[in-house]
């Protein structure tokens, strides 16, 4: 059985994972705008891994004997004045992600619910790749700069990004055309 206090805490970050599900198809609504859509095809992979996170949390209140309690989704952010400012954002997201978790981690620590440990190693084994990946984009925006040619570029090599099979986040999966 899970305990109240790490319970109350999961619930807290599945409205977390549901908030940058929702920033991540806010980005991607902003660039497919500004006809990147490689970065715009990026995002919406991105929001789907989110969602997927959430469901990860969700699924285990539910095995460990607890309830989930679901909490109102806040809009993060609609508009950014640059693809470096998104990427931006999105690491510094990525970076208030990983605190969240290793704050999950000191409680189920502190309960010691050790059968939470190993999914709390999971989502922390994650967090390195979300910053790895968003910082490492960042940097090449940052590296480029003005030059058009570097963003196209960096906007085809993003839009490589494979979904997860039957993704629902594909345009394809709606009747569009696929980044």
């Amino acid at each position: 059985m899970i305990g109240e206090r790490l319970n109350r805490a999961i619930n807290d970050q599945i409205k977390n994972e549901l908030e940058s599900y929702y920033i991540y198809l806010s980005m991607a609504a902003y660039f497919h705008s500004k006809s990147l859509d490689g970065m715009g095809h990026w995002m919406r992979c991105q929001a789907h891994e989110e969602m997927i996170h959430a469901m990860k949390f969700f699924q285990h209140v539910i095995d460990r004997g607890g309830q989930v309690v679901l909490q109102d989704v806040r809009q993060l952010k609609t508009e950014w004045s640059s693809p470096l400012e998104a990427f931006q954002d999105a690491f510094e997201h990525e970076q208030f992600i990983t605190g969240k978790i290793n704050e999950l981690t000191t409680i189920a620590r502190e309960e010691k619910d050790y059968a939470s440990e190993p999914m709390l190693a999971w989502f922390s084994d994650e967090q390195i790749e979300e910053e790895a990946s968003t910082g490492k984009i960042t940097d090449e925006l940052e590296m480029v700069g003005e030059d058009k040619s570097g963003l196209l570029m960096i906007d085809r090599e993003l839009g490589q990004r494979a979904y997860p099979p039957g993704s629902p986040f594909g345009p394809s999966a709606v009747g569009g055309e696929d980044a």
